[in-house]
């Protein structure tokens, strides 16, 4: 069996071109929007794709256009939580069609690739020593293709829902080097503010802003101070939005909680979070 270091040159593959061809077209596509916001985290079981998709609805009622791309592979929720799971995908001369929540929130996601009881994806390698390297790559190169190929037209905000772990944010900061903005989220745990506090060092070290810090599920129980790590870490505190059940049922049913209930604090604290998100954005629109 050959390795990479026997075959001279790229083998005959011209995979330089084809990755050039297709930085191009990840660019061309991207040139319409005008702020791609990384949500992240590093710590699951913190609420963030819930979150993400209510602040896509939040900026969508306050008259922006969005797009949500769900980056995990394995994960994936937002077609769920959105409304557009089962969702026929319409591929055209332009690219593939997203389909649009009901508030038109436009949405890409694996979820909508797979059949419901697919299996989840696997990285398969000869060496199992390079199974992690490998993993990374692929997801790396399937993300890259969902930004390329997607039509995602004119948009105010491209929100990215990023899985868990610290590393994933360095591979969607080298995919999207005009990133606007990266939004961390955590709960009151002490578990949670160890993990996203790397996470934290992880953003301070792209080029991208970081745009704050929120806490999700606040009083669900006695935990450290949010607004106390964001100052330690020199980061703006966005807001904490309290626990609230009815959120997550919305989400299970695929409906727009900020819209449905808009009177209720967790709504309200929501849209707070997602007003100054949209004004830390608004230099940036052309």
């Amino acid at each position: 069996m050959k390795r990479y270091k026997d075959i001279a040159g790229d083998g005959g593959s011209n995979i330089a071109g084809q990755v050039e061809a297709q930085h191009d077209r990840l660019r061309q596509r991207l040139a319409s929007v005008h702020a791609i916001v990384a949500i992240v985290s590093g710590k699951g079981g913190v609420g963030k794709s819930a979150l993400t998709a209510n602040l896509a609805c939040c900026l969508t009622l306050g008259g922006l256009k969005v797009g949500v791309l769900d980056a995990d592979l394995n994960g994936p929720t937002q077609a769920k939580m959105l409304g557009v799971r089962g969702r026929r995908l319409v591929v055209t001369d332009g690219g593939v069609e997203p389909p649009g929540s009901e508030l038109g929130v436009k949405v890409m996601s694996m979820d909508l690739l797979l059949p419901e009881d697919a299996a989840p994806l696997t990285w398969d390698t000869t060496v199992q020593e390079e199974a992690h390297t490998w993993r990374g790559a692929m997801e790396a190169n399937a993300v890259r293709e969902f930004l390329a190929d997607t039509n995602w037209g004119t948009l105010d905000a491209l929100l990215l829902d990023l899985p868990p772990g610290t590393d994933r944010l360095a591979t969607i900061a080298s995919l999207a080097p005009e990133l606007a903005g990266i939004v961390v989220v955590t709960i009151p745990s002490d578990v949670s503010h160890l993990v996203v506090r790397r996470s934290i060092t992880v953003a301070a070290q792209t080029t991208a802003p970081i745009l704050g810090l929120v806490e999700n599920m606040a009083g669900l129980f006695p935990g450290p101070d949010a607004a106390r790590m964001a100052a330690d870490a020199g980061i703006p505190f966005l807001g904490s939005v309290p626990f609230d059940p009815a959120l997550a049922v919305a989400a299970d049913r695929g409906e727009a909680f900020v819209a449905l209930a808009p009177e209720r604090e967790s709504a309200r604290a929501l849209r707070r979070i997602a007003d100054g998100i949209r004004v830390t954005l608004s230099p940036r629109k052309a």
